[in-house]
C-alpha cells in the first residue's frame, strides 16, 4: 500500500466533524490528534484532513503550532494546489468584481470569502496591494503576484505585510514592492462621486477602506443640504461622499494628521473644499467638545476602529460602542440621523445594535432604525466565518 501524497491530520473522536463537512474551513488545533508525525508537519505544508474514522474532509495547509491547525483549501482531497489552482481562484475573484463594478477600484480578494485563506488584495486601477497573512501564501507570493498582474494588467504590486495576523504564523512585518516602482504620491480613487486619496505605501491597511462603499452611498443619499459630522473619518470616507451629493458642509474628525491631510486633498480633488473642514483630535474628546460648544448636525457618522477585535475584548468593546452612541447622539439635531459602525467581528450584529441602543437611550434620544448596512459584494462573506462578515452599519433617525 503506497503512502498518501500528503501528511495526514486527524480530528479527535469528540471533535465535531459535521461543522467542517457543512462548510467550516478551519480545524482548530485543539481538535486535532497531535501525535509525533502530526507535530512534525512544517508550518504551511499541505496536509489531508480526516475525521476520526479516517474519512477525508479536504486538503489544506497545516499550522499545528498555531490556534488554527489547518485551513482547508479544497474539499477535494485529490486537488492539486499548483499554479493552475491559484489562477482559477484568482480569476473567479476577478470575474465577480468585474460584474459588480464599472471601474477597477475594489477589494479583489477577500481571504476565505474567495477561497484563498489569509489573502487580502485591494485594487487601485493599475496598482494592487497584497496582504499575505498566512505562511502558505508567503511561500507562493511571487507566483500570486505574477498571476494577478497577468489577470488584471496591473503595473505595480505592493506587498503590505503589516497585519497583526502575520505574527500568529511567525511572519515578519514588512513592506515591499513586488512589481513596478513606488508611486510618487497618493493615488486617486473615484467612489460614489467623490475622489479619495490612497497612500498605498504608508497609509492604514492597504491605503483605503473599500468595505464602507455601500454605506457611504446610503449616507450620501440622506445628506443633501445637511450639516455632516464624520467622526473617525480616516481619509474622509463618509464626509466626501456626502459632500459630493450636495451636503451643505462636512466636518471630519480623526486623530491622524496624515489621514486628515489626505481627506483635504480628496476634498480639493472632488471640488468641495469650500464646504469641508477637519479637526485633529481624539474622537471622544472632540465629540464632548463639540457638544459643549452647542454644535448640532443633521447627520453624524461614527466609524471607529475595531473596539472588540477578539472575544476577550468583547465586553470592553461593547462599552466603547455604547459610549460612542451616547456622545454622538448629543450632536444630532432634532429629527436628524446618526450612523454607527462596527468592524469588530467579535461583536455580532445583535450585540452591536444593543450597545448602540443603550447609548442612544442614555442620551435621552428616541431612535428609529432606518437601515442596516454591511460591506459590498467585493467583500463576500463565508457563512461559517464571522471574520469575513465583520462590518455592520446602523442608521437611526432620532425623533424630534
Amino acid at each position: 500500500m503506497s503512502a498518501p501524497p500528503f501528511p495526514v491530520l486527524r480530528l479527535k473522536p469528540k471533535a465535531d466533524a459535521r461543522r467542517i463537512r457543512h462548510g467550516m474551513p478551519w480545524a482548530w488545533t485543539d481538535d486535532l490528534v497531535l501525535d509525533r508525525r502530526a507535530r512534525a508537519i512544517p508550518a504551511g505544508a499541505l496536509a489531508l484532513l480526516e475525521d476520526a474514522e479516517r474519512r477525508p474532509l479536504g486538503l489544506g495547509v497545516a499550522t499545528v503550532e498555531a490556534k488554527i491547525g489547518l485551513r482547508i483549501l479544497d474539499r477535494d482531497p485529490a486537488a492539486r494546489i499548483d499554479e493552475g489552482w491559484l489562477r482559477a481562484r484568482l480569476a473567479a475573484a476577478l470575474a465577480l468584481r468585474e460584474r459588480a463594478f464599472a471601474e477597477p477600484f475594489y477589494r479583489l480578494v477577500h481571504a476565505e470569502g474567495d477561497g484563498l485563506p489569509g489573502l487580502v488584495a485591494d485594487r487601485f486601477g493599475d496598482t494592487l496591494v497584497l496582504q499575505p497573512n498566512a505562511i502558505w501564501l508567503e511561500e507562493r507570493l511571487q507566483t500570486i503576484a505574477a498571476l494577478t498582474a497577468e489577470l488584471t494588467g496591473a503595473t505595480r504590486i505592493v506587498k503590505n505585510g503589516t497585519a497583526r495576523a502575520r505574527a500568529a504564523e511567525g511572519l515578519p512585518e514588512e513592506m515591499a514592492l513586488l512589481l513596478g516602482s513606488a508611486p510618487e504620491g497618493p493615488l486617486d480613487v473615484p467612489m460614489n462621486g467623490a475622489v479619495y486619496k490612497a497612500d498605498v505605501m504608508g497609509g492604514q491597511k492597504t491605503g483605503l477602506f473599500f468595505d464602507q462603499r455601500p454605506n457611504h452611498a446610503f449616507a450620501a443619499s440622506l445628506a443633501r443640504g445637511a450639516r455632516v459630522l464624520d467622526v473617525f473619518s480616516h481619509v474622509g470616507g463618509f464626509a466626501l461622499a456626502c459632500l459630493a451629493q450636495g451636503a451643505a458642509s462636512a466636518l471630519a474628525v480623526d486623530a491622524s494628521e496624515g489621514a486628515l491631510a489626505l481627506a483635504a486633498e480628496g476634498a480639493a480633488a472632488t471640488g468641495v473644499a469650500d464646504r469641508f473642514e477637519t479637526r485633529r483630535a481624539d474622537a471622544f474628546d472632540a465629540m464632548a467638545a463639540l457638544a459643549s460648544e452647542g454644535a448640532r448636525f443633521d447627520l453624524v457618522v461614527c466609524d471607529p476602529p475595531a473596539f472588540a477585535p477578539s472575544r476577550q475584548a468583547l465586553e470592553q468593546g461593547l462599552r466603547a460602542y455604547e459610549r460612542t452612541a451616547r456622545l454622538a447622539a448629543d450632536l444630532v439635531a432634532p429629527g436628524g440621523i446618526v450612523i454607527l459602525c462596527s468592524c469588530s467581528h467579535a461583536a455580532d450584529l445583535g450585540k452591536f445594535r444593543a450597545a448602540c441602543l443603550r447609548g442612544l437611550g442614555r442620551a435621552g434620544r428616541d431612535p428609529r432604525l432606518l437601515h442596516t448596512g454591511f460591506a459590498g459584494p467585493d467583500h463576500p462573506q463565508h457563512p461559517a466565518l464571522t471574520e469575513t462578515g465583520y462590518l455592520k452599519a446602523l442608521a437611526f433617525r432620532l425623533m424630534p
